[in-house]
């Protein structure tokens, strides 16, 4: 049975909540790593990607997808990074669409189920590369897991996965996202996609009208008037219910690790599957008492995070 009864973390005792846990990294940490190599590749429908390379010539590449409006350049990010470097791999983060600096051609985003753009990555990173990882965060676990589901019997190259914060099922983790007590995070989120449809809207006035932005004040109300009907889903509830990695856990046929803390502020109770874990031979549950959401702080917060080690870790022991 692949679930950890009992995880090794212990978060610092001043950082005293799951709020605090989540808040703190996110504001507060500087992470020194090498200035990694951008690179912009095209996609089959004719956008780009921006990438982030941190190579070294080793035989073993990571590549790491970040969360919700998120980029390569976040704390979290080159901590991950870094620690794979450290430990002889070759690093690759990138960006959704949208998410550099300057934003994506196409009327479309991204969004949580988009693997053909994770597809896009891999199929090009992974030349020179026998042994490929991959790691996603937040909204990025449950693409890397989606993308594992569907993909990796196609792809001998990717060895393993690791997958942190991750809303397994997407619908009930937007409603708990949007409780009361997280509209800090909801708020800061609506915002900044709300900014983009603005942005956007000058070059696709006819893909994306501008006139509900003023009547959403929930994401999953931006989900069912943007996000999924631009991506081709019918409304916000096939959206949730087409791209939940919970379904595709099953299908993932190499060694996979989600890292949920269970005082993540913004997981639902759906998102710590313990019973699934019984029938799952390939994919490994850690559940700590507390970490945050893309938390995990260690003792000393200058250097490496419990979720880093703990996927290296993962991704390199013999199992």
């Amino acid at each position: 049975m692949p679930l950890t009864s009992e995880s090794p973390y212990k978060r610092p005792n001043w950082l005293f909540s799951g709020h605090l846990e989540t808040i703190y990294p996110a504001l507060f940490r500087k992470v020194e790593i090498q200035k990694p190599v951008r690179e912009r590749i095209e996609t089959p429908d004719g956008d780009f990607l921006d990438l982030d390379w941190f190579r070294s010539g080793n035989p073993r590449l990571a590549i790491i997808s970040h969360g919700l409006e998120g980029n390569s350049s976040r704390p979290y990010m080159l901590g991950m990074a870094r620690e794979f470097v450290q430990k002889g791999f070759d690093v690759l983060t990138w960006n959704f669409r949208g998410c550099s600096e300057e934003m994506n051609r196409k009327a479309i985003f991204y969004h949580s189920g988009a693997t053909y753009d994770l597809h896009t990555v891999v199929s090009h990173a992974q030349a020179g590369y026998p042994e490929l990882c991959l790691v996603g965060f937040s909204l990025g676990g449950n693409l890397t897991l989606k993308y594992l589901g569907e993909q990796q019997s196609t792809n001998p190259r990717i060895k393993k996965g690791v997958a942190i914060s991750v809303p397994l099922d997407l619908a009930k983790s937007c409603e708990k996202i949007s409780t009361r007590e997280n509209t800090i995070y909801s708020k800061r989120f609506l915002n900044t996609l709300k900014e983009k449809v603005l942005l956007k809207s000058r070059l696709f006035p006819k893909e994306l009208s501008t006139k509900p932005l003023r009547k959403i004040k929930t994401l999953r109300e931006f989900d069912d008037v943007y996000t999924g009907p631009l991506h081709g889903f019918s409304d916000a509830a096939e959206y949730y219910e087409v791209n939940s990695s919970l379904q595709f856990l099953d299908r993932i046929e190499v060694p996979t690790l989600v890292l949920n803390a269970q005082n993540d502020p913004f997981l639902s109770d759906t998102c710590f599957p313990a019973d699934l874990a019984k029938s799952l031979d390939q994919v490994h549950f850690e559940f700590p008492k507390h970490g945050g959401h893309v938390g995990f702080t260690g003792p000393y917060p200058e250097k490496s995070y419990y979720s880093e080690r703990r996927a290296v870790e993962f991704i390199t022991c013999d199992l």
